[in-house]
């Protein structure tokens, strides 16, 4: 699969400095980094917000349905995806009933991304409901003391063994080494911080070499 990067942030400020870069091919949301940014979780709102996102160029904005139920998830996914028919993917839990809501949404052809994935046997639900993508935590998974990186090139692997169209969206990413190391394991999509994707370009050897370029371009005749 090709690389794809999301830039998982609800502050249309970091949008507008990250999305005209070409970098990134959506935007990933939640509630939690809703409310870290200063964004009301409210369906008025986050319309508003998706015609930012449209008008920045985001081919892909991830909103997280709330409700708790199976039922309010249902509700307000559909909701969600109403917002912005092609560009919206509608994200859910791995749990129950979140699994519920994504079966009902997934036969009405809306996007659906399973989130706050721990566990290699967690992707299969993916697989067996038809999810876009699947996000496990890899700095969580570490958290919890286990080996995150190899957890999740197991996953990738029971994807691919399956045959499995499902992508697995790659978040919790907490430094640029850990990108490239799963990059080179053959995972293609990752959601990163925006501190995250200025690391990208932090690297001191790369900046010495551009301002000895720029000194040397100075010392010539045209």
């Amino acid at each position: 699969m090709r690389l794809r990067l999301f830039l998982d942030s609800a502050d249309p400020e970091a949008w507008s400095q990250w999305l005209p870069s070409g970098l990134f091919h959506g935007i990933t949301t939640n509630p939690t980094l809703l409310k870290q940014a200063g964004q009301p979780c409210r369906l008025d709102h986050l319309r508003e917000l998706s015609r930012r996102a449209q008008d920045l160029g985001c081919r892909e904005l991830h909103l997280q349905a709330w409700g708790g139920d199976a039922a309010s998830y249902l509700a307000c996914g559909q909701q969600l995806a109403a917002l912005a028919p092609a560009q919206i993917t509608v994200k859910l839990p791995v749990t129950r009933p979140g699994a519920a809501a994504a079966q009902a949404l997934i036969a009405a052809e809306v996007p659906v991304t399973l989130t706050a994935c721990y566990e290699v046997p967690q992707v299969l639900i993916a697989a067996a409901l038809g999810a876009a993508y699947i996000a496990p935590y890899l700095g969580r998974i570490n958290d919890q003391g286990r080996d995150g990186e190899a957890e999740l090139v197991a996953m990738q692997r029971c994807l691919e063994g399956l045959g499995s169209s499902v992508r697995l969206l790659v978040a919790s990413l907490r430094q640029p080494a850990d990108l490239g190391r799963l990059a080179a394991a053959g995972l293609s999509t990752f959601t990163i911080s925006p501190a995250l994707a200025a690391g990208l370009f932090a690297n001191e050897a790369t900046a010495a070499a551009a301002l000895h370029f720029e000194a040397d371009a100075g010392g010539t005749s045209s």
